[in-house]
């Protein structure tokens, strides 16, 4: 998939409780649950991301509790793909889980700000950022993961085998 967008930045150690706070998992409507997404650390997410945005974070992005919502969340705000220099093994496979890519790029996150423009080709990992002209190289999503973020997650991935 090849995706553009501005970028939302974050920092290290955000953990699933930043994503959605806890006080707003009553529901696992999409919908609701992206009306609250970073709320606790960025009010003006919710209301200014807009369908297409970049989420970027720091190392260890999702950690915390393995909720799903907190992907979902994340999805379901517009964001097309997360690029961090390292995210939480389970928020990783949650995030396969929902169809949301995610990409690691180390400590070349230092060089993206928040606003940046960025293009993301998720097929090669090529991550160019428009605003400063650097390029950087996350391992792509190996195919059957691209096939799954493609149908929009794993359910819809098996149901579309069948």
């Amino acid at each position: 998939m090849k995706l553009a967008g501005k970028v939302w930045r974050y920092g290290d150690n955000i953990d699933t409780d930043v994503i959605i706070p806890a006080r707003y998992l009553n529901t696992f409507d999409p919908k609701e649950l992206a009306s609250h997404c970073m709320v606790d650390i960025d009010e003006s997410f919710a209301q200014n991301v807009k369908a297409g945005d970049i989420m970027v974070g720091g190392k260890n992005f999702g950690c915390g509790s393995s909720r799903e919502h907190a992907p979902v969340a994340i999805k379901a705000s517009g964001v097309p793909v997360v690029i961090a220099a390292s995210f939480a093994r389970i928020f990783y496979r949650n995030g396969i889980n929902i169809g949301l890519p995610l990409l690691e790029i180390g400590d070349d996150v230092e060089k993206i700000k928040a606003n940046d423009e960025l293009r993301v080709d998720t097929a090669t990992g090529v991550i160019e950022n428009v605003t400063t002209g650097d390029v950087f190289h996350a391992n792509p999503l190996p195919g059957f993961i691209q096939d799954i973020a493609k149908a929009g997650g794993l359910i819809n991935y098996i149901k579309e085998k069948n």
